[in-house]
């Protein structure tokens, strides 16, 4: 019997919630959760309320956790991160160009934690014990141990479902420590390799 292609609508029925026929929202976050994927510290800092007064109180610093991130291109360097619409930091790279990403290290699960909590206290207190450096050209935190930062500026967003997918231009990268392995992410929990 010879194999016959279904016609696209008939194999994929595309009803108006959006979801596939049979596919709820636990059902796919639970598939997805055996996706391994490491874990990043996103970073940006806020404009001043008034550039034009050097007396007016300077922007916050800003920071998401983030495992849906990566590299798109070679040539240019490029990177992808998906970010929450509407969220703050969504906003924020509306507005503000350039960011920073820091690559977690495996110790420093507590990092991913504290920027990825709901109805977390304001970022400048979650920044307060974290060492980092500024970046030179985002002026964003780079965390101090990550094994791996980049500075960004966006090339392009766009929106998918409920997330803003935010492709940047990498203008620096470092490998500033070695030490230890990659922060993962599996089954809705922070992990180490090995």
């Amino acid at each position: 019997m010879p194999n016959t292609p279904l016609a696209p609508s008939a194999a994929f029925p595309s009803p108006a919630s959006g979801h596939a026929v049979g596919v709820s929202n636990d059902e796919f976050r639970a598939a997805m959760s055996r996706l391994a994927a490491g874990v990043v510290l996103v970073t940006a800092r806020e404009t001043p309320l008034d550039p034009d007064d050097p007396g007016a109180p300077a922007g916050e610093d800003v920071g998401m956790t983030a495992t849906a991130f990566m590299s798109v291109s070679l040539d240019p360097p490029l990177v992808l991160v998906s970010v929450r619409e509407g969220s703050r930091m969504d906003d924020l790279l509306d507005e503000q160009p350039l960011w920073a990403v820091s690559v977690l290290s495996e110790s420093q699960r507590h990092i991913a934690g504290r920027f990825a909590m709901k109805g977390r206290i304001s970022d400048r207190l979650l920044f307060e014990d974290i060492p980092y450096v500024r970046g030179e050209v985002s002026s964003a935190p780079l965390v101090g141990g990550a094994l791996a930062t980049l500075e960004c500026r966006t090339e392009q967003r766009m929106t998918a479902g409920d997330h803003t997918l935010v492709v940047g231009r990498v203008l620096t990268a470092a490998v500033p420590s070695a030490d230890g392995g990659p922060l993962t992410y599996f089954r809705g929990r922070y992990r180490q390799l090995g």
